[in-house]
């Protein structure tokens, strides 16, 4: 086990890990945070394949706190569970993505216009309303109109559970750290809730509380919640906005992508091991 975070004293330690980019990490030239909902699996333009990245960055505080978003980081990635509801629903991919590239890069851009995500995910308007909306972009296949009832449900209904994550977040909660859900919701329907006792000290949904990220407050609102100072706080997401919101307001970020990755960036800050029984990161 490597030292806990208290032991590290006031020194900064920042590592540089070389990664290789794979078929499943693509990047795109617009604002972060759009690739999640709207980037297919081909004809992306891929950075070098040797790029370096910050992995992690260790400041000397002492860590607490553990934030972390839900889907696509407790969950399967949300590009997949869309694209599995695009192909049921038969949708025309070019209808959904030239709507959704438009409101996900808004809604992530501090300048970005106000569009229906803003609304949903801050509780402003209902799931329905949304889904009047979003259906009215959209069309199939075959030229007919997309079905607006229980829409988002569809939407998510290829969303499933990931063992290994969820074995991580109960390790680092009986390792005596305070956990927290920050999760932007799409009508407040989607969560498994009864699982939410054993796995974190607090919820805070954005459509409950009328802040959603990656606004400042909703950072601090969620670490107050904790009990903590933001400083004391790791805050993993996957999309890159949201972690450099949570970065900005004191917090250290780490960006999920696998599993894996999360687990080697959450040893390294806070000396909890994290592949030990019931957390198998194969899974």
């Amino acid at each position: 086990m490597r030292p806990p975070a208290t032991a590290l004293g006031d020194r900064v330690r920042i590592r540089l890990r070389r990664t290789r980019c794979t078929s499943s990490h693509r990047h795109f030239g617009v604002l972060p945070g759009y690739g999640a909902f709207t980037d297919q699996t081909s004809g992306v333009r891929q950075l070098d394949e040797q790029a370096f990245k910050i992995v992690i960055v260790i400041n000397g505080t002492e860590f607490r706190g553990v934030i972390t978003d839900w889907g696509g980081v407790l969950t399967t990635p949300i590009l997949s569970t869309v694209q599995a509801w695009i192909q049921a629903d038969g949708i025309d991919w070019n209808s959904y993505r030239t709507v959704m590239r438009a409101w996900v890069s808004d809604a992530y851009d501090p300048n970005g216009s106000r569009n229906p995500i803003h609304a949903l995910e801050r509780g402003e308007c209902s799931g329905a309303e949304f889904e009047q909306i979003l259906a009215a972009q959209l069309f199939r296949v075959d030229g007919g109109a997309v079905d607006a009832r229980g829409l988002l449900q569809r939407m998510f209904a290829a969303s499933a559970r990931i063992p290994a994550m969820y074995g991580m977040i109960r390790a680092l909660r009986a390792a005596g750290l305070r956990t927290a859900l920050l999760s932007n919701s799409w009508g407040c329907d989607e969560y498994p809730r009864a699982d939410f006792p054993a796995l974190f000290d607090t919820v805070v949904i954005s459509g409950e509380c009328g802040m959603r990220k990656p606004e400042e407050e909703i950072f601090r609102h969620t670490a107050k919640i904790l009990g903590l100072e933001p400083q004391q706080c790791v805050f993993i997401d996957d999309i890159e906005a949201n972690v450099a919101a949570a970065v900005a307001c004191g917090m250290t970020g780490v960006h999920h992508t696998e599993a894996a990755q999360t687990a080697a960036a959450l040893q390294d800050l806070l000396g909890v091991t994290l592949d030990g029984p019931g957390t198998s990161l194969d899974r």
